[in-house]
């Protein structure tokens, strides 16, 4: 017995041809799952140099060992693939019920290779995996798909599906399962490439059974009892992510109007209270205490009857001190807009704000605009641009490349302005007042992430593995790589960022040996040094894309535009950002070039 399965699912679409393969134990015991699994088949099976919208690219579905167990906190899903935004790693995660049904249709990996001739759909059920014609399903947001797909399907059909943005091919689109996302770095780009509307499961709620199952009911007794008073569960079930905004702001690291400032008038419109009045109830993941999402209906104003679960913390920014906007209802709105029509929150703000600031510089006119007047919370106009970015309309054609590739367009210098690194937008976190987040974000191997390697050590004080100065200009290269391999082993289980209070690597540790048998998990540096693995490898794979140091950087203005109007950050900026890569590298064994070396490949088993 264990919480693997023991085999991979791989659909060709281009040929029709459906294979069932066993998990090889030596990958199991190298890379644990999840994400681990993601890393080793993206790296060995993928050619280098392929182009990323190609049938060539493959798309990868995986859940986590410990997916639709009762271990709390673990019903996350992870996508992997060639980014169509940065030509490097790509990793988005979602949640919700589908990373469980992965596991209960059999599979511990779904690899989609080729592209189907037509739009389709793949469909597992009990009896097996067929490739269904989707043309009925082209052009439906991803509610109405989801919807026509259980009453075609029958009501247990659980789907991950894309919405027109990903039909249309922009750069960072989606894919949706329920009402959550796997947004980041266009997954749900690749999956539209192929012609490919959704997946859907239907099948039995089986869950997988632990090597040891007494062992398994005793650690998951212990995280329970951690997980039901502790503080940070207790906040993020009442209120999901929305208090970050106010405590991001008095701490400085809240950026505003595209990162030119770090306060702006009607701010506190966007703090907590505000989306308590409009909380209608929460929703949770597959076996989740903290039910973190939050569903809000703004109750008056323009955007009233507007219902969403979210926004969340990075939508709040992304639609509000991003793009100037104080409109607590527009952002309710722009997150339900961006979530039926397959866009990622983060990345459409972003290139939304770029915007703004070109417009407020003179860089692009009404006439580029096509007659809209793109000043600072127009929140109407950022609707609008939603809607123009998802249809591949006007001047959302532009957008829709995401930014690095709209500056290089729009010319005169754009490129300036454009908050991005290897191509992926930035989120909410300024690097200039939180160091090691900037440092993660500037050498995470799928861009501007912040939750490559969550520097919670400077948002909520986290002693591990040492306190840390978040000013600093040298001395926490280190720190960076250690929230990088503690995220990547995570990410085997998967365990979910918002659903991990309490948890501790002896507790993962005593989880996957209880789930799985081997009694290598159970030993923390093993595991360790399975996330370092993991890290490496990705970083292998942009190696051979031809990524290195150049690629590891931050924008012009995080490195030379000091801070304002930022509370105790006023007057940061990234001083030495070459010292700390020096120091991240030397922590993880690369060469000062961000090379992995063959003494780190050796110990690491690669």
């Amino acid at each position: 017995m264990s919480t693997y399965t023991g085999h991979i699912l791989r659909v060709n679409l281009s040929s029709g041809t459906i294979s069932k393969e066993s998990v090889p134990e030596a990958l199991q015991r190298k890379l644990v799952g999840g994400r681990g699994f993601g890393a080793g088949y993206l790296f060995e099976e993928m050619r280098p140099g392929i182009e990323p919208l190609s049938e060539d690219n493959p798309l990868i579905f995986m859940p986590g060992v410990l997916a639709g167990t009762k271990a709390n906190g673990f019903g996350r899903w992870i996508v992997m693939t060639k980014s169509p935004l940065t030509g490097g790693l790509a990793r988005a995660v979602g949640g919700g019920n589908f990373a469980a049904f992965i596991k209960f249709a059999g599979y511990d990996l779904i690899i989609i290779e080729g592209k189907s001739p037509k739009p389709s759909y793949l469909l597992l059920t009990e009896k097996g995996v067929e490739i269904k014609n989707g043309n009925h399903l082209w052009g439906l947001d991803t509610q109405a798909t989801q919807a026509a797909l259980q009453t075609e399907c029958g009501s247990r059909a659980q789907t991950a599906c894309i919405g027109p943005a990903g039909e249309a091919l922009v750069r960072f689109a989606t894919i949706t399962h329920g009402t959550r996302t796997a947004s980041r770095c266009g997954v749900g780009t690749v999956m539209g490439s192929k012609n490919l509307k959704a997946i859907t499961i239907v099948t039995k709620a089986v869950s997988p059974i632990p090597h040891d199952t007494e062992k398994f009911a005793d650690i998951f007794r212990e995280h329970s009892d951690i997980l039901k008073n502790h503080k940070r569960r207790v906040k993020m079930h009442t209120f999901g992510t929305t208090f970050l905004a106010q405590l991001t702001k008095e701490m400085g690291i809240l950026p505003m109007k595209n990162f030119q400032t770090g306060d702006m008038a009607g701010i506190e419109n966007l703090f907590t209270e505000a989306y308590a009045r409009m909380r209608k109830g929460s929703h949770g993941c597959f076996n989740c205490m903290t039910r973190c999402g939050q569903v809000h209906e703004v109750q008056d104003g323009p955007y009233s009857g507007s219902i969403s679960e979210g926004p969340e913390y990075e939508t709040i920014w992304a639609f509000g001190p991003q793009v100037g906007n104080t409109e607590v209802g527009a952002t309710v709105e722009a997150d339900r807009l961006c979530d039926v029509l397959g866009l990622d929150t983060i990345s459409t703000g972003s290139v939304i704000g770029f915007a703004m600031e070109l417009f407020q510089r003179g860089i692009i006119t009404k006439l580029d605009c096509d007659g809209m007047e793109l000043y600072w919370g127009n929140h109407q106009a950022i609707l609008e641009l939603i809607k123009k970015i998802a249809e591949r309309e006007g001047f959302g054609k532009i957008l829709g490349e995401g930014t690095k590739r709209a500056a290089e367009a729009i010319g005169k210098n754009a490129e300036k302005y454009a908050m991005q690194s290897k191509g992926l937008e930035f989120p909410a976190y300024d690097p200039r007042s939180a160091k090691v987040h900037g440092l993660s974000m500037a050498t995470s191997n799928i861009g501007a992430s912040h939750m490559y390697g969550y520097a919670r050590q400077e948002i909520s004080g986290k002693p591990d593995p040492r306190p840390i100065d978040r000013f600093a200009d040298e001395g926490t290269g280190d720190v960076a790589a250690y929230n990088q391999i503690s995220k990547a082993l995570e990410e085997t289980g998967i365990l979910c960022n918002f659903a991990d209070s309490g948890m501790t690597n002896e507790i993962l540790s005593k989880f996957l040996a209880a789930a799985t048998g081997y009694e290598e998990f159970g030993e923390v540096k093993y595991l360790e040094l399975v996330g370092e693995r993991i890290v490496c490898l990705e970083r292998l794979f942009n190696v051979r894309e031809g990524f290195s140091r150049k690629d590891d950087t931050l924008p012009d203005r995080m490195l030379k535009e000091p801070l304002i109007n930022a509370g105790p950050a006023t007057g940061q900026i990234v001083r030495n950002l070459d010292r700390l890569l020096d120091e991240y590298y030397d922590t993880l064994g690369y060469t000062r070039e961000g090379i992995p070396t063959p003494e780190k490949l050796k110990q690491l088993g690669l």
